[in-house]
C-alpha cells in the first residue's frame, strides 16, 4: 500500500479526526499546532507535530511538501484575533508558504456563506450573500483560494453544522430543563463528524481543478423538531424555546433558514453517509 504524507492546518474537532483516519491508514501526518504541550500529546499519537502559527509567517517557513494539505483552522476567541483576520489572513501566509511540489489543497469552508433565510433549497450553485461575519470571512477565503496557482489542484468543502460525541449544541440546556434560546421555527443544516471525515478523506483523493461541495447530511430539520427529538431521546420533556435577544449571535444565527442540497457530494464526490440524517447522528452521539 502507498503511504502518503498529509499536512493538516487545524487539528481541532475535525482536524483531529481527519489526522486519525489518515494515520490509521499508515500515512505520515504533519499537524501544525501553535502549542508545545499540544504538540508532545499529538506526537504520543503518532503524529507529525509542527509548532507554528497561521497568523505568524515567519513560523511557516518549513513547510514539509505533502500530497495533501488541509486548511481546517477554526476561530480561538481567547486569542484575541478577529475571525476575518484568521480565515483569510492565515489562509494566504500558508499559501504563500508551501513549499514547491505540495499536493491537493482542501479547505475547510461552511454552508455560512449562503445567506438565504427563506426556507429555499440552495445547492453550490447558489448565490453566495453571506449576513454574517463568519460567512462572509469564509466567502472571502474562497475567493483568496480561487485566486492563488494552488487553485489547479484544489477543493473546497462547505460544511454544515457539525456535530458528533462531545458536540451537541445546547445538550447541557436541555438536560437540566433550561429554556433554549433559539427561534422555534427554521431549518437547521447538519452533518455527523465522522461524515465530515470522509468527505475530507475523499476530497483528497481529487486531483484536479477547484470545485466545491456542500458537506450536509441532505435532511434539513426544523429547529423545534431537532430540539424535541434530543429531549425525547433523552427521557424529558420537550424543551421550551424562546427568542434570543434582539442583535444577539443567536439572533442572528436563528434567523438564518435555508435547505442545504447534498447531490453533488453524493453524486460527483462519490460520499456514502454513515448517518443520513439526525436521527442517526443524534443515536450515536448521544449513546
Amino acid at each position: 500500500m502507498e503511504h502518503r504524507a498529509r499536512l493538516i492546518f487545524g487539528c481541532g474537532y475535525l482536524g483531529h479526526r481527519v489526522a486519525q483516519r489518515w494515520r490509521q491508514a499508515g500515512d505520515v501526518v504533519y499537524a501544525v499546532t501553535r502549542s508545545a504541550a499540544r504538540a508532545e500529546r499529538l506526537c504520543a499519537e503518532g503524529l507529525q507535530p509542527l509548532v507554528a502559527d497561521v497568523m505568524q509567517p515567519s513560523t511557516l517557513s518549513s513547510l514539509p511538501a505533502c500530497e495533501t494539505v488541509l486548511f481546517a483552522v477554526g476561530l480561538d476567541r481567547t486569542t484575541g484575533v478577529a475571525i476575518r483576520d484568521v480565515y483569510v489572513d492565515g489562509l494566504r501566509h500558508v499559501l504563500q508558504s508551501l513549499p514547491e511540489g505540495s499536493g491537493h489543497f482542501i479547505y475547510i469552508s461552511s454552508t455560512g456563506v449562503y445567506g438565504q433565510n427563506d426556507g429555499g433549497w440552495v445547492d453550490e450553485s447558489s448565490p453566495c450573500q453571506p449576513q454574517r461575519g463568519g460567512g462572509r470571512a469564509c466567502l472571502e477565503a474562497e475567493q483568496l483560494l480561487g485566486r492563488h496557482p494552488q487553485r489547479a489542484s484544489a477543493t473546497i468543502l462547505r460544511l454544515a453544522g457539525i456535530y458528533g460525541p462531545g458536540r451537541v449544541p445546547r445538550l447541557q440546556d436541555l438536560r437540566q430543563g433550561r429554556p433554549i434560546e433559539s427561534p422555534a421555527e427554521g431549518y437547521l443544516n447538519l452533518i455527523y463528524v465522522e461524515d465530515a471525515v470522509t468527505a475530507v478523506v475523499t476530497a483528497a483523493e481529487r486531483d484536479g481543478p477547484l470545485s466545491v461541495f456542500n458537506v450536509a447530511d441532505g435532511q434539513p430539520v426544523i429547529r423545534r423538531v431537532y430540539f424535541d427529538h434530543i429531549a425525547a431521546r433523552l427521557g424529558l420533556s420537550a424543551p421550551l424555546l424562546i427568542d434570543p435577544p434582539a442583535g444577539s449571535g443567536r439572533q442572528q444565527r436563528g434567523g438564518s433558514s435555508k435547505r442545504v442540497r447534498n447531490t453533488r457530494m453524493l453524486n460527483q464526490l462519490g460520499v456514502q453517509l454513515q448517518f443520513p440524517s439526525y436521527r442517526e447522528g443524534l443515536a450515536a452521539a448521544l449513546d
